[in-house]
């Protein structure tokens, strides 16, 4: 039996479908925000308070959405994939829970953070947070009694989680699928790329064509939730015939 490693990678446009407001505006503002102020160490540093406050109403924002069709087709297939001997790593670049609610059995490579964790400043500590939702108070660390935590983001300027992990899939994967990514987004943005590089089978879907695309991905236009059900079980399909 042949065995396939599905690596697949998604962005904003999986989280879309659901509702969740994407940060970034056209005028290059994350929700009336300078991305300097709310997504940087700096900004951190310089008003704590005003950080705090973003993501804390980001972090509400979760309680209102639910996963879609996307993420409930996506968890199936990687469920299926692994309970038939193949591999299945999903890394995403959202920092919702919506992959996680779905149904995943296996860990979710967040690269960019998780909006429901927050972590220590200074002993690192990393807890899962969903009581303070709503406190415009800083959450003190239960460990080293620093004052308050911040959240578990990868901002501008930091390195994002997983990139061992996500590197090892990379050189493995046989299918390569790009959910919703605008590939502009940097390391994601080199991903697809690098599928090609190792020969793996590239899938794409987007609302418009991102610009990493190239003439031999197989490209799906159109929302996640209306489309990526249908690709990927074009996908299991083929993997079933060939294993």
């Amino acid at each position: 039996m042949t065995r396939h490693h599905v690596l697949v990678l998604t962005g904003a446009g999986i989280s879309a479908d659901s509702g969740v407001r994407t940060f970034r505006d056209a005028d290059g503002l994350w929700e009336g925000h300078r991305v300097e102020d709310v997504a940087t160490p700096d900004g951190w540093a310089r008003d704590p308070r005003r950080v705090w406050r973003f993501y804390q109403e980001r972090r509400a924002q979760l309680r209102t959405v639910q996963p879609n069709a996307a993420h409930v087709a996506l968890a199936a297939f990687g469920n299926t994939l692994t309970a038939f001997g193949h591999t299945f790593t999903l890394v995403t670049q959202n920092v919702d829970d919506l992959h996680d609610r779905a149904g995943h059995e296996d860990d979710v490579l967040h690269m960019h953070g998780e909006l429901t964790k927050l972590r220590c400043e200074r002993c690192e500590t990393v807890i899962d947070d969903r009581v303070h939702f709503d406190s415009g108070r800083f959450v003190p660390c239960a460990v080293c009694e620093h004052p308050r935590l911040r959240p578990h983001i990868v901002w501008f300027g930091e390195m994002p989680f997983h990139m061992a992990a996500i590197e090892r899939a990379l050189s493995s994967c046989t299918h390569f699928v790009a959910i919703g990514t605008s590939g502009k987004v940097w390391p994601a943005a080199g991903m697809l790329s690098q599928a090609r590089a190792a020969g793996a089978v590239t899938w794409v879907q987007s609302l418009e064509a991102p610009d990493n695309l190239e003439a031999l991905d197989r490209y799906h236009e159109g929302r996640a939730a209306l489309v990526v059900p249908t690709l990927l079980g074009d996908l299991q399909r083929e993997l079933t015939a060939s294993s």
